[in-house]
């Protein structure tokens, strides 16, 4: 068990992606981590414990954004962006806004409360005594449904979970690769579905920022309205939506936007003819009937966005195809 003792609550603790740029000032790894007593440990040791497999114990508050990534071998950082084995966390105290945003994979034991919005976690039954258990729900639906959560509903035998907790969620599903289900009733933060590869997410409320971005084959939808930025640097898979706040689809590679409502595209997102096929699709999504179907608009890369400039060593320009 690795400890630390804070007397003061430190944002952004156990962050497998504390390497960025926030408000203009940078976030050093290898920064030593203030409000400690009697340490000197640095972001980037915590991660590299929860790395080896070690359980962190931290006693003191925690601020926000908590656990974010966790479990990621981020690619960004030179990792390979698979799941990898990480240790547990332990906080004997609270808990800031925005914990476990895009989490895949290990427990969060905490003995105080946890502020709303929630990343991508849900609580299930403890097996320790005095502290609430969090758990990912991606790691809930592919490996772990023995879990039970403390409420919400799970149906382990179609891996289907049904949050209707009232409780505000952003990323759900981050980075999910099995053939599951959730179901929220009600609205989500942001990043909702974020590089999902398989399973399917229905919002029947609104969806927050950047719903469907990154979007690698899984499908989202949302009955009413997606923020900003929703379906952002889609790969693969499908966007339903019933409308939309702002641009979408910018810098998108692949996939299918469907929308019932008129939306303002970003490039190369364009609309396109939609098929029998595609309609069927909206039916089965959204249990609307035909004619309801044939008032949905359907988005993809537009020709300009399948080819890309290549200049030659002439000087000359062509365009080639993007595969």
């Amino acid at each position: 068990m690795f400890q630390i003792e804070l007397s003061a609550p430190v944002n952004n603790l156990c962050d497998y992606t504390f390497d960025f740029c926030w408000h203009s000032h940078r976030l050093d790894p290898d920064t030593v981590i203030p409000h400690q007593n009697g340490t000197e440990h640095t972001y980037r040791t915590l991660v590299d414990e929860l790395k080896k497999n070690v359980d962190i114990h931290i006693k003191g508050d925690v601020g926000e954004r908590f656990a974010q990534t966790m479990g990621v071998d981020i690619r960004h950082l030179g990792g390979t962006g698979n799941v990898e084995i990480t240790g547990r966390i332990f906080v004997d105290g609270n808990v800031g806004r925005e914990a476990g945003m895009g989490m895949v994979a290990g427990s969060l034991y905490i003995s105080g409360q946890v502020e709303y919005p929630l990343g991508n976690i849900i609580e299930v039954h403890s097996d320790i005594s005095g502290y609430h258990k969090f758990v990912s729900i991606t790691d809930l639906l592919c490996n772990h449904l023995d879990e039970v959560p403390v409420s919400n509903s799970l149906d382990s035998e179609n891996t289907q979970l049904v949050l209707n907790d009232g409780i505000l969620r952003g990323t759900i599903g981050a980075r999910c690769d099995c053939p599951c289900q959730m179901v929220v009733e009600g609205n989500t933060y942001n990043g909702t579905g974020l590089l999902m590869q398989q399973g399917t997410i229905t919002i029947t409320g609104d969806g927050g920022m950047n719903t469907g971005a990154h979007l690698n084959g899984g499908t989202v939808v949302v009955r009413g309205t997606a923020d900003e930025f929703a379906g952002a640097y889609m790969k693969r898979g499908v966007l339903l939506i019933g409308d939309a706040s702002g641009y979408v689809g910018a810098d998108m590679e692949g996939g299918a936007i469907y929308s019932k409502k008129k939306i303002t595209t970003s490039p190369p997102a364009e609309k396109t003819r939609i098929t029998g096929a595609d309609m069927s699709l909206i039916r089965k999504l959204t249990d609307a009937g035909r004619l309801e179907s044939i008032r949905y608009s359907k988005y993809e890369v537009g020709e300009s966005g399948k080819y890309v400039t290549v200049r030659m060593r002439d000087g000359s320009l062509v365009k080639r195809r993007v595969d």
